[in-house]
């Protein structure tokens, strides 16, 4: 119980002082202030709050899932034990950025400035990297074989229509 917990709260600390905090909270407030330009429609302020929900959705499944079933937590730092391939990862490698992504494209379109959507692009391709070549030769290390299985199986960015069932789950 007391791993579940130091998991949780780790995952929690970096999710809103980490990563996806700084990403979706810091960098859009240094850009913008939060200021959205007057003007906006209702569609336009619906749509974005969609897309926020919705991005931020794959994140905190990702926090109970790396948890409860990974026995670690998102800090890379502080990495899981076991391989996540359950839950959204059997429709795609990488869901958590994805929903971050997501979420900023929806505080791009509240925000709407140039300059958020240079940023947008930016932190798209700043997760490419890190997970093209950081998260993935290190997962590659940690589990070769079941590594291996999932990325013939699993797309890094999009979805699968069906979910991939690992003979190990």
């Amino acid at each position: 119980m007391a791993s579940y917990r130091r998991s949780l709260a780790v995952s929690v600390l970096f999710t809103v002082f980490g990563g996806p905090g700084l990403v979706l909270g810091l960098g859009p407030w240094l850009i913008t202030r939060f200021r959205a330009p007057a003007g906006e429609s209702a569609d336009q302020m619906v749509l974005a709050g969609v897309l926020i929900t919705a991005g931020l959705m794959p994140l905190f499944e990702s926090i109970v899932r790396f948890i409860v079933v990974g026995r670690g937590s998102l800090m890379p730092g502080v990495p899981t034990e076991h391989l996540v391939v359950t839950g959204l990862y059997r429709y795609v490698r990488n869901p958590m950025y994805i929903g971050v992504l997501t979420a900023l494209a929806g505080e791009t379109l509240l925000l709407w400035s140039h300059a958020m959507w240079v940023y947008l692009a930016a932190v798209a391709l700043a997760c490419h990297l890190f997970v093209r070549f950081y998260e993935e030769p290190r997962l590659t290390q940690t589990y070769p074989v079941e590594y291996g299985r999932y990325t013939r199986n699993v797309a890094r960015w999009l979805p699968r229509l069906r979910p991939w069932r690992s003979t190990a789950s």
